[in-house]
């Protein structure tokens, strides 16, 4: 038997393994664990492998492992938890003899090419560029964003830090938005709201501002509220769906992605059907004289549950990923 390789996708919540064969890079043995049990990344791929039945003698010796964190260092730091580590330390303890860590938006990024067009959603219909490249944005328990771009033999990644931008607003609202936001953190990234947290700050904060009882005490109760009915929750969504135009406008502007803008992220697939009446399009297109140009562009939303681990079994052998 042809020996298995380890895949995964580590947010600040979740860690989400498989395995992949060579012969079938399809992901297997799909596994969610809840980072916080673990004290770090060797543990809770120990116990993964445990549970699939692949350790000991059939221990995987390559792995490809994406996380939500700045990956370009020795040293890795979760953003979002408590995993510390350095990549040497764990391909030493996995016994791998090829472990390559990557971003999870990179992963996003080369996972969007091998996504099922049934498990996609389109939002704006635009002109594919097919040479050109494509953008992957999406909430979470942060903002993440990355690029991808279609050589001549791979799929080239294109990984950034684009969440992390400062948050520009663009009407009065907006500004007294920034005020609350910047007296309690300071600097304000545009991650500080198009995140699970950011969701939750910005209902209490439209909720100071209109004198109104924050009843919500999580995101999801937000999303329940709106669901519902709630004038309050309707407007965070609408509000959080609308700064998210601007910033995947912005982004796409910059990395000219006139291959299409792809939406991930734990957050956006539960809000699809309040895309279309939130003002996340307008926001997209009004960039004065450029209007044009992201009008012309494609979005849509992406529903598969397992984007970063196929982006993760891309990489393993893609040679345009060190």
């Amino acid at each position: 038997m042809t020996r298995q390789a380890l895949i995964g996708d580590i947010g600040g919540t979740n860690a989400r393994f498989a395995l992949v064969s060579p012969d079938h890079p399809a992901p297997h043995h799909i596994m969610t664990l809840p980072c916080v049990d673990y004290p770090g990344v060797v543990e809770a791929v120990q116990d993964y492998l445990s549970q699939a039945g692949a350790s000991g003698q059939d221990a995987p010796k390559e792995a490809c492992l994406a996380f939500a964190c700045p990956v370009h260092a020795e040293r890795v730091s979760m953003s979002n938890n408590h995993w510390d580590f350095l990549k040497s330390d764990v391909r030493r303890e996995l016994g791998l003899d090829n472990f390559k860590v990557i971003n999870d938006f990179m992963a996003q990024a080369l996972g969007v090419p091998h996504v099922a067009a049934d498990e996609l959603v389109s939002i704006q219909t635009g002109d594919e560029v097919e040479h050109a490249a494509r953008l992957v944005i999406g909430p979470g328990t942060g903002l993440g964003m990355a690029g991808v771009f279609p050589a001549r033999r791979a799929w080239v990644p294109l990984p950034n830090e684009g969440g992390h931008a400062s948050f520009a607003p663009t009407d009065e609202l907006e500004l007294d938005i920034y005020r609350h936001f910047h007296r309690r953190y300071g600097r304000v990234s545009v991650e500080r709201i198009l995140c699970g947290q950011g969701l939750l700050d910005l209902y209490r904060v439209l909720a100071d501002m209109d004198g109104q009882p924050a009843l919500a005490s999580s995101p999801a109760e937000v999303t329940s509220a709106a669901n519902s009915g709630d004038p309050l929750g309707r407007d965070t969504i609408l509000r959080f769906l609308k700064i998210l135009g601007d910033v995947s406008g912005d982004a796409a502007l910059t990395l000219g992605a006139r291959g299409g803008v792809y939406l991930c992220g734990g957050i956006v697939p539960r809000l699809v059907d309040w895309l279309p009446h939130s003002g996340f399009l307008s926001a997209f297109s009004s960039k004065g004289r450029m209007r044009p140009y992201n009008e012309a562009i494609s979005i849509q939303v992406v529903k598969a549950p397992w984007t970063g681990l196929l982006g993760a079994a891309e990489a393993l052998h893609n040679e345009e990923v060190e």
